[in-house]
């Protein structure tokens, strides 16, 4: 090799290293931006962290300034800032407290499903049963497709045979009770207000346990209690109480008590709240409902738009509660002495 190749060489590794030399400080000045991008995110999260007290107007960090319990929007440094400040937040909170509230109650719950086929549960409460051994709520259909294939009477969830007398059927609802199980409770209620399973009819006694199935989760309990208010079935007729406790309901997915409130809303001119009610639940199949939105489309309430996608859905539903065994079953149903 030339002493003159070896220049050449010696020139193209100088090259090679001043580019090796810059590329590290590409590599540098990019970690710098990033480190930069961070500080600048860091920064602006510290000041979302910041919150102005709607009293006085001194910051704080939000984690440790008083939030106003109702609208949980407004924030205050201390409780004193919050006392002197109620009056004149009163009228704004209050409007946007009903707001969190309509937003959560017309917001369209997904149906309980039965946990053994996973379609969702039939509206029909003759086509769904629950059972004093497990208190799973299941359909018809599963009960039916049980008793064929088993050629048992036994529950289509846990196996279990039935309760072999009134006395053993109360025991093992009252164990579901303690247990904390809604729909054992729900069922309890329901032996108080028939006189079934050598219960004495009690009305008292059903609506405080409805109560209790309400707040364990059971969506039907509330609504059944808010037709005792209703109708004052063991209670004063108080609508309001009424409202409240099918408000729960339907929150909870329960179809009747949506029915219901538009029913209300209907008779105390609250056209608007009704419509939406009545929507809700045709769109989840039920049938009463779907009459009045009809009846709303011909008065011209309901838009023609409007019409066809709740029919839409309403059909969609009502194809989705079906199933080949539970068709056999409400056969089966229909015909007196034929329930297997």
């Amino acid at each position: 090799m030339s002493k003159a190749d070896d220049n050449n060489n010696d020139m193209q590794l100088g090259g090679s290293g001043e580019m090796m030399s810059s590329k590290k400080e590409c590599t540098s000045c990019e970690q710098n931006n990033v480190n930069n991008i961070i500080d600048g995110i860091n920064a602006v999260a510290i000041l979302d962290d910041t919150s102005i007290c709607a009293a006085c107007g001194k910051e704080g960090n939000s984690d440790d300034m008083n939030t106003c319990n109702k609208c949980k929007e407004v924030k205050y440094c201390n409780a004193a800032c919050k006392k002197k400040h109620r009056k004149k937040h009163k009228k704004a909170c209050e409007k946007r407290v009903a707001e969190l509230h309509d937003e959560k109650l017309f917001k369209e719950v997904e149906r309980k499903e039965c946990p053994i086929c996973l379609i969702p549960l039939p509206l029909d409460v003759s086509e769904s049963t629950v059972n004093s051994c497990c208190g799973k709520h299941f359909c018809a259909g599963c009960e039916y497709a049980m008793k064929m294939s088993e050629g048992k009477d036994l529950c289509a969830f846990c196996r279990s045979p039935p309760a072999s007398s009134e006395e053993e059927t109360i025991k093992r609802l009252n164990k579901l009770m303690d247990k904390g199980n809604a729909e054992g409770c729900f069922l309890l209620a329901s032996c108080y207000a028939q006189g079934s399973n050598g219960m004495p009819r009690d009305y008292r006694k059903t609506n405080e346990l409805l109560f209790k199935a309400g707040e364990l989760g059971c969506a039907e309990a509330y609504c059944k209690l808010g037709s005792s208010y209703f109708c004052g079935i063991g209670l004063e007729i108080d609508t309001e109480k009424a409202r409240h406790y099918y408000e729960l309901a339907a929150m909870g997915g329960d179809v009747e008590a949506r029915y219901n409130l538009g029913r209300m809303e209907g008779r105390a001119g609250n056209i608007d709240r009704a419509s939406k009610h009545f929507t809700i639940a045709t769109r989840a199949g039920h049938v009463q409902a779907l009459d009045m939105i009809k009846r709303g489309f011909k008065n011209g309430i309901v838009t023609k738009e409007e019409y066809a996608n709740t029919l839409r859905a309403h059909h969609e539903s009502q194809k989705e509660m079906k199933s080949d065994e539970r068709d056999k079953a409400g056969a089966l149903i229909r015909v007196p002495g034929l329930i297997p």
